[in-house]
């Protein structure tokens, strides 16, 4: 599970190293990359395509294993609150997990609903979001507990 973990790391790093600069005294931002927070923890790749949509990219390590999600969220601002946006949006997921816990590889499609803040004056964005999804296979189903706190680094 290391390799799998220094793999994904070296991936979003290069990944946005070569993403455009936006300035920190902006309350907007074209992409960033930080970590993401609840059950367990992950790296988290955010970019925008235009103001409304982005794609995100979660890579979870936990005890259970680990979980790949890509997730397409439309954003929309929140009417006197600067750099505050609301998002939803559909996904997927791949996941492999440990013997206690289903023992093999699952798929699975998700969803999103979340609050986004990118500070002005400081290149930091903060999220946080709900991630419900429905995984395909034996013993597997729906789940409510995905989601969690982002903390990331914008370019």
């Amino acid at each position: 599970m290391r390799k799998a973990f220094f793999i994904a790391v070296i991936f979003l790093i290069t990944t946005t190293v070569q993403a455009q600069s936006k300035s920190a005294n902006s309350s907007t931002y074209k992409t960033a990359l930080g970590v993401k927070v609840w059950d367990g923890g992950g790296i988290s790749l955010k970019h925008f395509f235009n103001q409304r949509q982005a794609g995100e990219l979660i890579a979870y390590f936990w005890s259970h294993g680990i979980r790949f999600t890509g997730l397409y969220e439309i954003h929309g601002d929140i009417n006197g609150a600067t750099g505050l946006k609301w998002y939803i949006g559909p996904g997927a997921h791949i996941g492999v997990y440990n013997d206690k816990y289903g023992d093999g590889g699952y798929i699975g499609i998700d969803g999103v609903i979340g609050l986004d803040y990118k500070f002005s004056g400081a290149p930091i964005n903060i999220s946080l979001d709900w991630q419900p999804s429905f995984e395909f296979g034996d013993g597997r189903g729906f789940t409510g507990s995905w989601g969690g706190l982002g903390i990331r680094y914008t370019f």
